[in-house]
């Protein structure tokens, strides 16, 4: 018997089909490349919802019922070890539900790490290792791909945030997973990615190894009519109601971007009686809560960053949308120290994900942070 979840507007994870907005045709064109044997680069900015695309097609029947689906984030990842311990730990972590078989298999081919493999008192398999247990990664890879070619079903393996890989400091990493995929013939890959220049060199500059490999697919944002519907469904469903004025100002505040929408309408949700209507000027007090339960998360971030990456990530939020970050111009309105002091910080701030650049125009990557920022520091 399915739960019914209490509040709807899903904020982390995929919780099935009926919280799920949309997507249609892009569920349909994903799922049919990965049945017809495409590896595909799915590319937006982060926070569009890509992951959850990811977890609805791997729930669509056609892939639900006939392959084995793994979903790797690498995010965080430094190193190939740390790939290669992300790529294992998930891979075994899916199959352990399967059955012993399944997960057997995986097992049988990881000589190189056996000896980090326990089992509990039921005989069920537990990673155990460290990633500075993986003392030879590339041989650990090499037996993963065995692995995934030789799987008893067909697998898909989706890689998120792939573009992480350029970071590792390694110049083989590319042309090493590319000769991999290439000679896979029983699985298929999912390479997601959210720093669309990065994303774009990867698969479309004719000198990268994984150039005209895959099937580009962009992700754009959810439809603005299709979101309002989908809230007005999941209130009226719920014996609520919502006002079509609260989906459209949040679309054009946030622009559309999925998480911070969703984020919103969870709590005009929770604030919201049976019966009663959630209107528009109810928005406010909403983003306000939201942005004081994390205020100390954010005081803490900016105390830890260095002052001159702190000050130049308060100019970006001041303006928004910020652009020439080492004119003269921006360094006079935002009163910071010198064009040498911006132009060092720039590269920390994106590295720590805490900003992000499209077309050379500057944005703090979290909103509420943003709006925290404008709020607290003006």
């Amino acid at each position: 018997m399915e739960t019914k979840i209490l509040n709807p507007f899903i904020t982390t994870g995929y919780a099935g089909a009926a919280y799920f907005c949309d997507r249609e045709q892009e569920t349909v064109d994903l799922t049919r490349m990965l049945v017809n044997g495409n590896n595909v680069a799915l590319i937006s900015p982060r926070r569009y919802g890509k992951t959850n695309l990811i977890r609805h097609c791997f729930a669509q029947p056609a892939i639900a019922d006939n392959y084995y689906t793994f979903i790797i984030d690498i995010y965080s990842t430094k190193s190939v070890a740390d790939l290669v311990y992300r790529l294992g730990l998930n891979i075994l972590e899916t199959l352990k539900p399967m059955g012993r078989k399944a997960w057997e298999n995986f097992i049988a081919v990881l000589s190189s790490v056996r000896q980090g493999i326990g089992y509990d008192s039921l005989g069920n398999p537990a990673w155990m290792m460290s990633i500075g247990d993986i003392a030879t990664p590339t041989t650990t890879l090499e037996e993963i791909f065995y692995y995934l070619e030789h799987a008893d079903k067909p697998c898909i393996v989706a890689i998120d945030e792939f573009q992480q890989i350029t970071q590792y400091g390694d110049e083989l990493i590319e042309a090493t997973l590319r000769t991999h995929v290439q000679y896979c013939t029983n699985t298929h890959f999912i390479f997601s990615g959210s720093q669309r220049h990065l994303m774009g060199q990867m698969f479309t500059s004719p000198a990268r190894p994984f150039y005209q490999s895959v099937a580009i697919y962009n992700l754009p944002l959810l439809p603005e009519d299709k979101y309002t519907e989908f809230c007005e469904r999941l209130f009226e469903e719920r014996g609520k109601h919502v006002s079509p004025e609260v989906p459209h100002a949040l679309y054009e505040r946030f622009e559309g971007v999925t998480y911070y929408m969703q984020r919103v309408m969870n709590e005009l949700f929770a604030r919201t009686s049976t019966e009663e209507t959630c209107t528009e000027e109810q928005i406010e007090d909403a983003i306000r809560y939201i942005i004081l339960t994390s205020a100390i998360t954010y005081e803490d971030l900016m105390y830890q960053l260095p002052e001159k990456q702190s000050l130049v990530l308060q100019a970006i939020a001041k303006d928004g949308k910020a652009q020439n970050l080492t004119s003269g111009k921006f360094i006079k309105r935002h009163g910071l120290l010198s064009a040498s002091s911006v132009k060092s910080a720039i590269p920390a701030l994106l590295d720590k994900g805490l900003i992000t650049c499209e077309k050379g125009i500057y944005q703090v990557y979290d909103k509420f942070l943003e709006m925290w920022l404008q709020q607290s520091r003006s």
